[in-house]
């Protein structure tokens, strides 16, 4: 079960990479029909329609998967909450099906795609608890002291990435992913004013680079992401100055140290894509270590919680797992 949950969790952030793919190179109409591919299940893989239809057998492959994982832990689950949770996950990757073809059958409607790329993500932190709640490290947690200041910090981790999240989904699917073309600065300035100069000093920068011409209100949603990055940053820094003289959130340190190397790598991808004009594979690894930056921040909020079941260190036992014994031979040992 372990290893069905991570293998489940790990799949679908390797999906999340896929249809990154499929946005980045332009190619979420290079299927115009849905659920067939040029009305087969094996189209030519060439062209866009490589990208397109491997992102298509991916979800299949997920949702067999997301499938699995609710059958078997229907059958050896104990935990109640954690049965209810593979069901709802089951419901979301139909859902999110279901808004993959519309996206296709609709021409990419903004309002679609952006509820298709936001599911994607809270499929993702489903899955992330599940397979947390089978791993090791639950079973054998001890309880966490409490501090409602570190827990608010830590809390604030996972929501400002999900934010973050969001805005990124909104300027792919915008295409105002290179409405502000230079970095670091913005249309020539540090802090951007917004009005019909600066307009027209990005859109002279976009003409040279064979780029079409942006409206106010793309800038305006590159802006907030840049904008955001930069919050994002500041709470890792608050969680890291609230959390370095805290012995007792040992592991919640450990993954914050994962965290702020997510951060850096993070920042660079996305400066890269702008310097880059937006190199397709540059903007989908912006978007995988995204996702995978979100699971970190998360892991550090459910380290940092207590356990749903009320137990202080472990979970009730799985049918067929014989619960390890340690055996001590040092001092205290019995």
């Amino acid at each position: 079960m372990r290893a069905l949950t991570a293998s489940t969790a790990g799949a679908t952030l390797a999906l999340i990479f896929v249809g990154s793919l499929v946005t980045s190179t332009g190619s979420g109409l290079a299927v115009p029909d849905w659920p067939l591919s040029y009305g087969t299940l094996f189209p030519p893989m060439v062209g866009g329609i490589l990208y397109e239809h491997s992102h298509r057998m991916a979800a299949a492959a997920v949702g067999l998967l997301v499938v699995v994982q609710a059958l078997v832990l229907t059958w050896r689950e104990p935990r109640r909450w954690l049965r209810v949770l593979a069901w709802v996950a089951v419901a979301a990757i139909i859902v999110q099906g279901t808004l993959g073809g519309l996206t296709v059958l609709l021409l990419l409607p903004t309002p679609i795609s952006m509820t298709h790329a936001v599911l994607a993500q809270s499929l993702f932190l489903l899955l992330i608890v599940i397979a947390y709640a089978h791993s090791r490290e639950w079973r054998r947690r001890a309880a966490q002291p409490h501090s409602t200041r570190v827990r608010a910090t830590v809390a604030l981790l996972p929501a400002v990435v999900f934010l973050q999240l969001l805005l990124g989904a909104l300027m792919r699917h915008t295409e105002s992913g290179l409405a502000i073309p230079d970095f670091p600065l913005m249309g020539g300035q540090l802090v951007p004013r917004f009005d019909e100069r600066m307009l027209n000093a990005i859109n002279g920068e976009r003409f040279q680079l064979l780029l079409e011409p942006v409206s106010m209100g793309q800038v305006v949603v590159h802006f907030l992401h840049r904008l955001g990055a930069a919050a994002t940053a500041a709470v890792v820094i608050a969680a890291n100055l609230d959390l370095r003289r805290r012995p007792a959130y040992r592991a919640v340190r450990r993954m914050l140290t994962w965290v702020n190397w997510m951060v850096l790598v993070q920042g660079t991808l996305g400066a890269l894509t702008v310097l880059t004009a937006r190199s397709p594979l540059v903007a989908s690894l912006h978007v995988l270590v995204g996702a995978a930056l979100f699971a970190a921040t998360l892991l550090c909020l459910l380290r940092c919680l207590p356990l749903p079941d009320g137990r202080a260190a472990t979970a009730p036992p799985v049918a067929g797992v014989r619960p390890r014994v340690r055996r001590g031979t040092g001092r205290g040992a019995s």
